[in-house]
């Protein structure tokens, strides 16, 4: 289980950074760790026993290191993202990779440049119960798949304060959506709007892919309640899943089926997944230009809840 070759830097430690730092401590990786909060920067250096530095310009001048994680807020992505692949180092993103996909593409071309890997946390797809229905929908057990419906409701993370639901929640499920129809969707019509927040906190996504098939993505930070979960509609079959559960169910004409797989830690296998690409040893999962799709995704919902019109898409 241990990476011992490799050195990783965490950057931001709050949120949902706490947990990348918990798990590249277990893989025995971690280098040092950077916040620009002195004590939670103190806090996590001390827990896991590594260096601790509050800016980038200081992690750089005194650390040696392979790979960077970054969990900031995703206004910051672009600069600090930036600013370590210039010095050629490894860069692992939290999504999504960049508010503006110009940012985006400028950074897959400053990795392609210097040489080295960049991808971004897209957690769904290590996750055993969308590995499932990946499966399924390639070996068209139950035929072709042609409907996908994604539903997320919590109440609104306390530590997403620059970006509203689409950025931060339905972000997920369109890489997903992507990534089970191994397609990118020529279409999008969006609804969205906010109640309680500052930014958009509910939304509704449509997403046209080629052959008419379709994902409906629902979003919001309005009920009080954690859902987490989507349905696969396929020719001879619906299977339904829970993110949380891990939980898969299929429903055919004549029989309903749960099988059974093991229960795995999405953010585990994600890391593990990266640093095996850094090391050669497999391929990267979320490729760069997957990452840049879903914003330019993400940025034409946005732009079609404003003005209640579809936007048409020619992505790579």
């Amino acid at each position: 289980m241990r990476c011992i070759k490799l050195k990783v830097v965490q950057i931001g430690t709050g949120g949902w950074g706490k947990n990348h730092t918990r798990i590249l401590s277990q893989l025995g990786v971690l280098g040092a760790v950077c916040d620009a909060n002195k004590e939670r920067a103190k806090e996590y250096g001390e827990k896991y026993s590594v260096n601790y530095y509050e800016s980038i310009d200081n992690l750089l001048t005194s650390e040696d290191f392979d790979v960077a994680f970054i969990c900031t807020p995703t206004s910051t992505h672009s600069k600090i993202a930036t600013q370590l692949l210039e010095e050629k180092k490894n860069v692992f993103v939290e999504k999504p990779m960049t508010y503006l996909s110009e940012e985006g593409d400028d950074l897959l071309q400053l990795a392609e440049k210097n040489k080295v890997l960049l991808t971004c946390g897209y957690i769904e797809r290590f996750n055993p119960a969308v590995d499932l229905v990946k499966d399924f929908v390639k070996s068209k057990k139950y035929g072709d798949l042609v409907m996908l419906e994604f539903h997320r409701e919590n109440r609104m993370p306390l530590h997403i304060k620059d970006v509203g639901i689409i950025y931060d929640t339905s972000v997920h499920d369109i890489d997903t959506a992507m990534w089970l129809f191994d397609d990118t969707p020529d279409v999008v019509f969006a609804r969205s709007g906010k109640i309680k927040h500052e930014h958009e906190d509910f939304a509704t996504i449509m997403l046209g892919f080629k052959e008419n098939k379709v994902a409906i993505i629902s979003s919001n930070w309005i009920t009080p309640t954690r859902v987490r979960n989507f349905n696969a509609v396929c020719t001879e079959g619906i299977i339904s899943s829970d993110f949380i559960s891990q939980e898969v169910k299929i429903e055919t004409h004549d029989d309903t089926e749960i099988p059974r797989k093991e229960k795995q830690e999405p953010l585990l296998l994600e890391i593990k997944n990266f640093l095996g690409a850094v090391e050669g040893k497999n391929e990267l999962t979320v490729k760069p230009q997957q990452a840049v799709n879903v914003t330019k995704v993400a940025e034409a919902s946005l732009l079609s809840s404003q003005k209640g019109t579809p936007i048409y898409l020619d992505l790579k």
